[in-house]
């Protein structure tokens, strides 16, 4: 199979993980949109979240990864973003839910999608993993 993010679960492509469980695996988007930008994905290969118990297999994960994000990087809020179909997004089609942090200087829907300038995804991987 030539899915990127099972190359990612093999460990074929590295990836900066914030968190793993039987289940699910976390790690920062390369491309983030605000400082924390995670993508919470199962460990087995599921197109979208259509497959069966695609969500509710990894909720706990996703659950267990935004509490580390809010611990570790104080945002003042935070977005769950799943995109099902080229149309709405998704450019991997192994189901992933991302988790984007977000903070005061930068709020609202409007600016989901805004990527921050300078962000320093190493700097913030290290805020999260201690």
């Amino acid at each position: 199979m030539d899915c990127l993010f099972c190359k990612i679960v093999s460990g074929d492509i590295g990836s900066r993980q914030v968190y793993a469980d039987d289940v699910a695996i976390a790690f920062l988007d390369i491309a983030p949109w605000h400082p924390g930008h995670t993508l919470v994905i199962p460990r087995r290969h599921v197109s979208d979240l259509t497959a069966p118990d695609a969500l509710s297999e990894i909720a706990a994960s996703v659950e267990a990864t935004a509490a580390l994000l809010r611990e570790r990087l104080r945002p003042d809020g935070m977005n769950l973003l799943v995109n099902q179909g080229a149309v709405a997004g998704q450019e991997v089609f192994h189901f992933h839910v991302h988790l984007v942090p977000r903070y005061e200087r930068n709020p609202g829907m409007r600016n989901l999608m805004t990527k921050e300038p300078g962000i320093d995804v190493d700097e913030v991987h290290r805020r999260i993993t201690g």
